[in-house]
């Protein structure tokens, strides 16, 4: 199989602000809603009403294998980056495990060597909770996988940029969580070297076979634009890099509990919550306005431009996974929470190559689409998410929003997996590899990129 990618040509796309803003992670705006051991024992029903779900309950409702020879990540390498990292990771690591039953991890943490930037926002609360999620949820899915957490010195772009390079360096072929962005353009955008430094990164990545993951926000199609100026669609950077597995959300069809039905999947919908306390998220999702689509998309998106997300996955605050943060159980919910399951499965698929000899996935996404270009893979590996709007606040909202859909559609990209058929599926294929190129070349400031696709094998 071959895919010739003529061109990654990026448009010249100045910010409107002349200072970068730090990178804001994906669990940021949504409630922690803390529960007790004797709660966390009643999941999904945890407190109040409230629905939260356990590893086995993820596991069920989107089919993960299990049984003799069902992978477990064994031999993969999961690299997450997350500012600050959190003084409380091992015992939280360990209390999660000991509640679900999980061995310990093979968990490295590597604090970033080469400091770019002094200060950052100082919001050690969100980071902490994110780096908690990623790491027990990487783990929960991927069990035996290796994990890596690389612990940036603040939330200041370069500095998170520098801990994913550093940490990649030691793992060039791993499969790297970015839960964490801000919006292409704009007042909260970063600058557009900073974007080039990180696309140019990705590209080395995809180069050594390895995977990057990201989320696509929680302030649905406006991103962050209604704090900022006048709301406007708007993707989310880095999730917007056609270098990068951009990961949507959905919730429960019906609300709140549709999605865990009695150990097997329910039913979904595009996530768009408010919650008692006001409290609000919505599914990222948008036409970007600096990236053209990657042929992979076209004739699938029906967009000119780079289509985010391109996958989704649950993430409801009630309906949210249960984590351990700081001595204490709770229920996280935001795309930031699909961003290190889909990993977790991505690693699931390169543990069955391995067993074939075959090379990692690489850059994934072409495999995605190329899978729901056919009407029965597409059937079989991907739900559908055909109801609900990302407007954040909702449909009425007057914020930018847009519907589901049959197919893809902006609020959820191609759906949520089938996990033993989708890899199952994927383990099957040849993996793309890029074999000529100049992905390195800026992109936001006016570069043009290409790159051709071979075989791995």
């Amino acid at each position: 199989m071959k895919i010739g990618l003529a061109a990654i040509a990026v448009a010249c796309v100045t910010a409107a602000s002349a200072a970068a803003a730090p990178f804001r992670p994906a669990a940021q705006g949504l409630p922690y809603i803390q529960l007790t051991a004797a709660q966390v024992q009643q999941a999904p029903t945890c407190r109040n009403g409230l629905l939260c779900y356990a590893p086995s309950m993820m596991r069920d409702a989107y089919d993960f294998p299990n049984g003799r020879g069902a992978p477990t990540g064994a031999g993969q390498t999961i690299v997450v980056v997350d500012a600050y990292g959190s003084p409380f990771l091992g015992a939280d690591v360990a209390a999660f495990d000991a509640q679900f039953g999980l061995a310990a991890p093979d968990l490295t943490v590597l604090d970033q060597q080469i400091l770019q930037a002094p200060t950052g926002s100082g919001d050690f609360l969100d980071w902490g909770l994110e780096t908690s999620l990623d790491v027990e949820w990487v783990h929960a899915l991927a069990p035996d996988a290796k994990i890596v957490l690389g612990v940036a010195a603040n939330d200041d772009t370069s500095n998170l940029y520098e801990a994913g390079r550093e940490a990649m360096e030691q793992y060039p072929s791993a499969i790297l969580v970015q839960a964490f962005g801000n919006d292409e353009v704009g007042p909260a955008s970063i600058d557009p070297a900073g974007a080039d430094a990180f696309d140019a990164l990705y590209a080395r990545i995809a180069l050594h076979g390895g995977t990057v993951v990201a989320s696509a926000g929680d302030f649905g199609a406006s991103n962050f634009t209604p704090f900022v100026g006048d709301p406007t669609p708007m993707a989310s950077f880095p999730a917007s890099s056609p270098l990068v597995l951009a990961v949507g959300g959905t919730e429960g069809n019906p609300y709140p509990g549709g999605l865990w039905n009695k150990g097997k999947y329910g039913g979904e919908q595009v996530w768009n919550e408010v919650l008692p306390n006001g409290a609000a998220g919505a599914s990222g999702g948008a036409p970007s306005v600096v990236y053209p689509a990657p042929p992979w998309q076209l004739g699938v998106t029906g967009s000119p431009m780079r289509a985010v997300p391109d996958v989704a996955y649950n993430a409801a605050a009630n309906g949210g996974v249960i984590i351990s943060f700081g001595g204490t159980f709770g229920a996280l919910g935001g795309t930031s929470a699909g961003a290190p399951q889909w990993a977790a499965i991505l690693a699931l698929a390169n543990e069955l190559r391995a067993r074939d000899r075959s090379g990692p996935l690489g850059l994934v996404a072409p495999q995605l689409y190329l899978l729901a270009r056919r009407p029965s893979t597409y059937r079989q590996d991907f739900h559908d998410i055909t109801v609900g709007s990302n407007a954040w606040f909702g449909a009425d909202s007057g914020l930018p929003g847009f519907s589901a859909g049959l197919g893809y559609d902006y609020p959820t990209g191609l759906g949520t997996p089938d996990v033993a058929r989708l890899i199952k599926d994927l383990a099957g294929r040849d993996a793309l590899s890029l074999r000529l190129g100049d992905l390195l070349t800026p992109h936001h400031g006016g570069g043009h990129g290409h790159a051709q696709f071979a075989p791995g094998r």
